[in-house]
Formats: structure tokens, sequence, C-alpha cells
């Protein structure tokens, strides 16, 4: 089979030898050929966490496809490592041995890099007519691969299953932003595609560099192509939530700069399924903080302190929303405290930096 010329592909249906550089020829890819085609191939990509890939693979072996004879045989595996490492080369061949004959392959990407072009690197070296894309920390039902190829049978197209992210009773607000994902239309961390169909729109745009809206992206052109999308509850994906360090949020504002790009290639899906409107409150407090700052350096004491009790109101807004039904527990009250300061001009700047770049209005 054939492997993308920046990458590099081999069958760890025996023990691996050390990664080598991209373009050289797998030693095992006899082997692969000779194997048996697979229904369905996992596409899970993965960057420096081999502790979650593994207890991600402890899941993804326990699958059976189909509840016919081939059982297990009857997908493969392949884990495309964005970030080259022996941690994670270590991990994946340790389950190459404890779940044979299951296929498991390690793709080792050189780039291009980032989550859409490490799946485009592993469903193009896929032999199965059904492409499975889930992430390297999540943990499949294990019923996930039937049901979720139940769902694509017949005229199908592709499917999206059901995410579980278990949170406390008290969550924080990373917490429950991140639980928002149960909600999702179309998720990569649980979804399926034929082939065919990836290689007609030409897979993920690898412009969306960071884990963010590159699913929401393919959505939308199958949407536009007219493909059928069906609708997997029964496959079920549990997602735990990462710890996350502090003032997360914050750091997660560069993200939106990608939303610009959604909504230039897709103005009226973005506007329907992701947001309606602007975020005007973002703009206000924004507002406010420039008229602040306005209105101290030009001496202008009553302009300065009208716009710094809107500023303080529309701050104090923010984080009250945030907190509400969130943890009380006062580390994290002083972390929405400062965010909700920090969060609106950071996401208007980055919302600037995506209508710059990608050359398309948007706010």
């Amino acid at each position: 089979m054939t492997i993308p010329a920046s990458t590099e592909g081999r069958s760890l249906l025996r023990s691996p030898a050390p990664v080598r550089g991209a373009g050289r020829p797998a030693a095992n890819d006899a082997l692969v050929r000779a194997a048996p085609r697979p229904s369905v191939s996992v596409v899970v990509p993965t960057c420096g966490r081999p502790a979650l890939l593994d207890r991600c693979l402890r899941a993804l072996a326990a699958q059976r496809a189909d509840p016919g004879p081939r059982g297990i045989a009857s997908f493969e595996l392949i884990v495309v490592d964005d970030r080259p490492s022996a941690a994670t080369q270590r991990a994946v061949a340790r389950w190459a041995r404890r779940a044979h004959p299951l296929a498991i392959r390690y793709i080792a990407s050189t780039g291009p890099h980032g989550p859409a072009a490490a799946r485009n690197h592993g469903w193009r070296a896929a032999r199965g007519d059904v492409v499975a894309f889930t992430d390297d920390d999540t943990e499949p039902d294990p019923r996930w691969l039937r049901n979720g190829l139940r769902a694509m049978r017949g005229d199908v197209d592709a499917a999206c299953g059901r995410i579980v992210m278990p949170i406390p009773e008290r969550p924080t607000d990373y917490e429950r932003d991140a639980q928002g994902l149960e909600q999702s239309e179309f998720v990569t961390a649980n979804c399926f595609c034929r082939r065919r169909v990836l290689e007609a729109l030409g897979g993920f745009d690898e412009r969306f560099g960071l884990a963010w809206r590159e699913d929401s992206d393919l959505h939308f052109r199958l949407l536009e192509s007219g493909a059928r999308i069906a609708r997997a509850e029964d496959a079920v994906v549990v997602h735990p939530v990462r710890p996350a360090p502090w003032g997360v949020s914050v750091r997660q504002q560069r993200k939106v700069a990608y939303d610009a790009l959604l909504y230039k290639k897709h103005p009226r899906l973005y506007r329907e399924r992701i947001r309606a409107r602007p975020r005007w409150d973002y703009y206000l407090t924004v507002a406010a903080l420039l008229a602040l700052a306005l209105g101290l350096a030009s001496g202008e004491p009553g302009v300065a302190a009208g716009a710094g009790l809107a500023w303080l109101a529309l701050t104090a807004r923010f984080c009250a929303a945030r907190l509400r039904g969130a943890s009380k527990a006062p580390a994290h009250v002083l972390e929405m405290m400062i965010t909700s300061a920090a969060i609106p001009p950071l996401a208007v700047f980055w919302r600037a930096v995506g209508a710059w770049r990608y050359r398309v209005v948007f706010g």
C-alpha cells in the first residue's frame, strides 16, 4: 500500500523497528497487504500522550466490528503520531502484540501537522471502505464499531455517534464548556465516513491547524455535497475531560481565529448551526474598556468613570454567567474573575486576526 510521502507507515502485526526518516519503505507492508481486507479502518491521531493513547487502545482492542466469525479481525487500527516518539510507538507495539490478530499500524507524521492533517494521513493509508475516527483521549464503548457500522448500511455516506463526557455535579467552567461536545452534531471523536466520500471531498482542510472547527468544516462540506448523514445514538464514545491548567479559557481564545475560516467557507451554515450572531457583549465590553482608557488619557474623569462602570458591569455579568451552576471553590471563583476580564479583549483580538488572515468580514 502507499503511504503519503510526508509520513512513514509500518505494520505492527509484529514488533516495530525504531522510528525512521519519512519516505522509507515500511518493513512489514507485505504483511498488511496479505491480511484480509478490513470492513472498517479506525484512525486515531495522537500527539505526545502515550498514557491516554494506551487507555484508548485498550478500549479499541475490545471491539467487535460485527457479530460474524471474523470478529476483531474485520477492522484495522491506524495510529498517526503527530509528534513521533519512541514512547508512543512502544505503546502501539504493546497493543499490537496483545491484540493479535488485530492489525495495528503506526504512522509517524513528519508533516504537515495538526489533527486535520493527521487524520488525512490516517484515512489515506486505510484499506477499509468505511473509516471511523476517534481521539487518543477517548474510551469507545465495546459496541461502538458494531453499532456505528450498522448505521452506515444502505446509501448512508457518513454517521456520527454519541459522545458522553462525565463531569462533577459542580463542574468548573472549563469542564462544563467541554461537556458541550455532547450536543455537537458531528465530531471527529466519534464519526464514520465512507472512504470514497473522503476522497471526493479531499479529506480534512489542513488549514485548521488546531483541534477546532475542522470537524464542523467536514460536516458542512458533507451537507453541501448532498451526502446522507445518519445519527448513531448507540455508537457511544466516552470522552473524559482532561485536567487543564489554570487560566485554560484564556489560552483557548486563539482558536477563535478558525471560526473566521469556517465562516468564510460556509457563512449560512455557520450562522445556522454555530453562532447566529456576533458576540456583541464582547464588543461592548472592549468598547467600554477603550473608552475608559481614552477618558483617562484625555483627562475626562466623567467619561472614564462612566466607561469604567460599564466595563465593570459587563465583566461582572459575564463572570456571573460562567459561575452559574459551576463550582464555587475560592480558587475557581478567583480564576473566573480574572479570566472574565481577559477573555473579551482576547476574543475580539483573535476574531480580528482570523478576519485578516482569511480575508473575511467576520465578527
